[in-house]
């Protein structure tokens, strides 16, 4: 009995083949848990497909990565003078934001960040002038840009990039290859018709490993299935059934990332009214549950365990019988499976 991730690997992958199609030269991106896949299942695909490179969240993910991924590999993470050392290959490229970083990398590969609007971290304009000496020491594999994924005020992205790229040109800096994240496909090919002797290579993870919803599905396993009537008192603190119905015990905890939720950013009014409600009824312990059961989320019975979950399923709906699986909407990149299963 167990936490899995279904994969319509079909489907899965004829979604991967769709973003490949619209992003020539698109860098995969395996970082975190492997978008709730895991490194060594995305580093298979990325290899099926034949991609040249990989790019990962830190050195650490590279040192990991570098057994089942034979191409190169791109850490998104900024060096910095000082971080601990971590053996690496000659085939790995360190990200860097700044001109003291490409001077601490004598004779590595390099690609470096420029300071977008995300205002995260990269290289600023009056800067460039430094790069020149600092770029003879170090295999420059081009420029990046992280852009931000919404734009409140109405800027345009190709725009951003252009400027980035008249900058570079102004500074005198080699323009072959520019990385960058967060374009729609139309929006980078507006950039490879003005500037045809750069190669624009997309950073790409979400988009596309979890583009397609529909491809993939987290079920829980039902465990244990006990009636309770209003009145009863259950579990860990002893709360007190407000009806009828039943505990039911699915496979899924706190250790496989059930209950835990990232902040999410809240737009417009109806959102923010959700978030109000979710939180008034979370004082009194009315949390609901990523399960579904009958067509409905069900309410934890209370907050989940390290492997399990509690749930109440009231006495109008029809009874789980162990065995079954409730099926789990839960975030990938913050969720452990205990199996995968194509199908």
């Amino acid at each position: 009995m167990a936490l899995t991730l279904s994969v319509d690997t079909a489907r899965w992958r004829a979604h991967q083949k769709s973003v490949i199609e619209q992003f020539p030269g698109l860098v995969p991106v395996c970082k975190g848990n492997g978008y709730g896949f895991g490194h060594e299942r995305l580093a298979e695909e990325v290899t099926r497909f034949g991609s040249d490179i990989l790019a990962v969240g830190t050195t650490y993910e590279a040192a990991r990565i570098k057994d089942w991924f034979s191409g190169d590999l791109l850490v998104l993470t900024p060096f910095r003078r000082g971080e601990e050392p971590v053996p690496l290959p000659d085939r790995v490229i360190r990200s860097v934001s700044s001109v003291d970083g490409v001077h601490a990398l004598v004779g590595a590969r390099v690609v470096i960040e420029c300071m977008s609007s995300m205002k995260r971290h990269g290289v600023k304009e009056s800067e460039l002038a430094q790069l020149h000496a600092a770029i003879e020491d170090v295999r420059l594999e081009g420029f990046a840009l992280h852009l931000p994924l919404d734009r409140t005020d109405g800027s345009d992205a190709v725009e951003e990039v252009i400027a980035w790229m008249e900058r570079l040109r102004t500074a005198r800096l080699p323009l072959h290859t520019m990385f960058v994240s967060h374009l729609k496909a139309e929006e980078q090919a507006r950039l490879q018709q003005q500037f045809p002797q750069t190669r624009f290579r997309a950073r790409i993870g979400t988009r596309l490993w979890l583009g397609d919803h529909e491809a993939t599905e987290y079920r829980g396993s039902v465990l244990d299935v006990t009636p309770v009537s209003k009145g009863d008192r259950f579990g860990y603190r002893q709360q007190k059934v407000a009806s009828d119905g039943w505990l039911v015990v699915v496979a899924g905890g706190t250790s496989h990332g059930v209950g835990l939720e990232a902040p999410k950013a809240l737009h417009g009014m109806m959102p923010r009214a959700k978030g109000v409600a979710r939180a008034g009824l979370a004082t009194v312990n009315r949390n609901l549950s990523p399960f579904v059961w009958a067509g409905k989320q069900r309410w934890f019975a209370e907050p989940p365990h390290m492997q399990v979950s509690i749930l109440f399923v009231p006495s109008d709906a029809t009874e789980p019988k162990v065995g079954d699986e409730l099926v789990a909407h839960l975030r990938h990149t913050t969720t452990q499976f205990d199996r995968m299963v194509d199908r």
